[in-house]
């Protein structure tokens, strides 16, 4: 049976009324907006590891997520206007690092969720109520672990064994770096070392720190890390080589850097994981409801050219544990 001509007119404007406009159809799904804020002097090789892992979760920049980087250049008063600025461009997801950072986020903003790539101490820092429950806002990767320091000491002393006069230099702009500088004093006095602290706040400070090491008569370093300490790591280094102190520090960032030992977790691997975390807030879970993780491996990482400059045989016991030499 043929269908009339009226009947056909009618037919097509019911079904032009049932579907959706064109321009409707074809709406562009919303990117999802990163804001990456980090208080170092710029980027480093820790930001492809978080680029890896976002591309191994299906996100490639530029295509399905935009980033939108802001740098603190290793300076903390930077932080609060920084965030600000992040904050006015309505990202989907806050990244950060570190406790200043960390803090200045929250502080300005309740309600955009923000990822630790790392920080110290999450809980006793105040930025989640817990590991396992977070509450609030904030969520991540926590790389602190009390044993890590008197680790770290020990190694040095192993290293060095006449060692007996410690200094531990920090950023005392770091409110989180107060109770870091409490465990190496414990960790010290358990060792026999007698443990003398030097502060600095910026880079015009470090020359002096290291005078006054040397009129201390100082025998080795350790170097409480943070985005400050990060940004001037060459500095660091160099000045700890020209006073011949035998140094270690939490990331291998400053073994590359000249200095003469590492031991901690890899921190690109942790911004690298950073990247879960983001995935699984875009798919709709709560910061509130991820719990924080913590590293459960950890490197050591030995310069053996900064050994050599010191006069330093790496003892075998030490050799045998090492996860990355530099020859």
């Amino acid at each position: 049976m043929r269908r009339s001509t009226a009947g056909l007119i009618v037919a097509l404007a019911l079904g032009l009324l049932a579907a959706p406009p064109a321009t409707e159809a074809q709406q562009p799904r919303k990117v999802p907006r990163i804001g990456y804020v980090m208080g170092r002097l710029g980027p480093m090789e820790f930001d492809e590891g978080f680029r890896q892992g976002l591309r191994e979760l299906g996100f490639v920049e530029g295509q399905n997520l935009t980033i939108e980087y802001c740098w603190g250049d290793g300076r903390e008063e930077r932080l609060p206007g920084l965030m600000a600025e992040v904050i006015r461009l309505k990202p989907d997801v806050i990244v950060t690092a570190g406790t200043p950072a960390v803090q200045a986020v929250k502080k300005a903003t309740t309600t955009i969720p923000i990822v630790m790539a790392q920080s110290q101490d999450a809980v006793r820092d105040g930025l989640v109520a817990s590991l396992a429950c977070p509450g609030g806002n904030v969520t991540g990767l926590s790389i602190f672990q009390p044993e890590l320091t008197g680790k770290r000491l020990e190694l040095l002393k192993e290293t060095a064994p006449r060692l007996s006069r410690v200094v531990t230099i920090w950023n005392t702009a770091n409110p989180g770096n107060g109770p870091l500088l409490s465990d190496t004093e414990v960790a010290a006095r358990s060792l026999g070392l007698k443990l003398r602290s030097v502060g600095v706040s910026s880079p015009d400070d470090l020359e002096g720190a290291f005078a006054t090491m040397a009129r201390g008569q100082a025998e080795g370093l350790s170097v409480l890390s943070d985005g400050f300490m990060v940004s001037n790591r060459a500095s660091v280094t160099g000045l700890a080589l020209k006073g011949r102190l035998p140094s270690i520090f939490p990331s291998n960032v400053y073994i590359q850097a000249g200095g003469l030992m590492s031991y901690g977790p890899n921190i690109a691997a942790t911004f690298q994981r950073a990247a879960y975390f983001v995935d699984r807030i875009l798919k709709g879970a709560k910061p509130a409801d991820l719990p924080v993780e913590q590293p459960t491996r950890f490197e050591l990482a030995i310069n053996l050219r900064t050994a050599r400059a010191l006069g330093l045989t790496i003892p075998p016991s030490v050799l045998i544990r090492t996860d990355q030499v530099i020859q």
